[in-house]
């Protein structure tokens, strides 16, 4: 019996490398997966590759629509919710000085406001269900600081924030929310740096190279199944040692 057989779950943010990595071993170890994102194509893509994976276009920066989302989804996935990742998030990079309010805002309420609201809707589901597991992905620049990311930085550590309140307040229920935190991870967004900063974000990396997508997955695998039980309101790190909490 593979791990996840008869999950039901569903992933944000699906149609980038990690969102990819992430439908795949989910797939393969027996869930019924919910994959959305904004790539009409990408997601027909995911659909036609796996025959367990469900599809639903959605854009979490509609705040409003949220709700009606997680709803939605509910009923894609036959009236069921055991796990939410929540992967989905941007960047706009700019020096502080420069950066405007609509950049800061942008990326606060795609990060931050939309991902607690994902999760306040998907715990009134696994609340009916009396379980459910929610895995808030964020970033090692989250822990770390990043140059021209204050916006960016400033999300992913208040998703971490985020996370350990809703996990006390949801453990006796029975409802898992951990988060896991990449480190520099090799996809179409990490092959755009300059090869000269990648250099300098090796030369911090004990292990001397990027992650792969799959290192991101195989730890979403391990919060999504029953082996993780007992670990709430936790930060996995998946950065090669660049960053050890």
């Amino acid at each position: 019996m593979n791990k996840l057989d008869k999950k039901k779950i569903i992933v944000t943010g699906a149609t980038g490398g990690i969102g990819n990595s992430i439908i795949e071993r989910l797939s393969e170890c027996g869930a019924t997966i919910l994959a959305t994102g904004t790539k009409e194509d990408k997601l027909n893509e995911l659909k036609s590759k796996f025959e367990n994976v469900k599809i639903l276009k959605f854009d979490i920066s509609q705040n409003d629509k949220i709700e009606e989302f997680i709803e939605n989804s509910f009923k894609e996935l036959g009236g069921g919710l055991d796990c939410i990742v929540n992967n989905a998030g941007i960047t706009i990079d700019n020096l502080a000085i420069r950066m405007s309010l609509d950049e800061w805002s942008k990326v606060i309420n795609i990060n931050l406001t939309s991902t607690f609201l994902i999760c306040k809707f998907a715990i009134k589901k696994m609340l009916k269900n009396k379980s459910g597991k929610i895995i808030n992905i964020t970033s090692v620049v989250g822990h770390t600081g990043n140059l021209g990311q204050s916006n960016y930085t400033a999300s992913k550590a208040g998703v971490v924030a985020m996370t350990k309140s809703l996990a006390v307040e949801y453990a006796k229920k029975n409802i898992n929310i951990n988060c896991i935190s990449p480190g520099f991870i090799e996809t179409a967004m990490t092959d755009k740096i300059d090869d000269k900063f990648k250099e300098i974000i090796l030369s911090k990396i004990p292990s001397a190279r990027l992650g792969q997508p799959k290192d991101i997955a195989n730890a979403v695998l391990f919060l999504a199944s029953d082996q993780s039980d007992y670990i709430n309101g936790e930060t996995i790190h998946v950065n090669g040692g660049m960053y050890m909490a």
